[in-house]
């Protein structure tokens, strides 16, 4: 059985900085691509980054470049989203979310594992 539990989450304060982890089990974690979606309330689920599996290829969304970024310790396995000098409009919940899939693709349906969700409200 495939889980994937996050942690990491929590109340931030605006420039802040927090560390989302999602740990997988029940699959080879080194066969698939992971990304991290955000879900604000009255919005659509949003992409936010991604990682193929050999940690050489990443895809950021513009809004968090050079703010957010996106990494994995196949090892371990758990993917991490740093995500340095947080704005309120950054206030969702988070999602990892797991695919075999090659791309890097940013369509939320693509993804075919998901984690339960991990709340990050930034407060100004």
């Amino acid at each position: 059985q495939v889980q994937l539990v996050e942690s990491g989450g929590g109340l931030v304060q605006a420039g802040g900085s927090l560390r989302l982890s999602c740990a997988a089990s029940g699959l080879f974690f080194n066969n698939y691509k992971v990304a991290w979606f955000r879900e604000a309330p009255g919005k659509e689920r949003e992409f936010v980054a991604a990682i193929h599996w050999n940690v050489l290829s990443t895809r950021v969304v513009d809004s968090v470049k050079g703010r957010f970024t996106i990494s994995r310790d196949n090892a371990k396995p758990t993917v991490y989203l740093q995500m340095n000098s947080l704005k309120p409009e950054d206030s969702a919940v988070y999602y990892c979310a797991l695919d075999r899939n090659v791309e890097l693709t940013t369509v939320a349906s693509s993804y075919r594992y998901w984690g339960q969700g991990s709340q990050v409200p930034v407060t100004s």
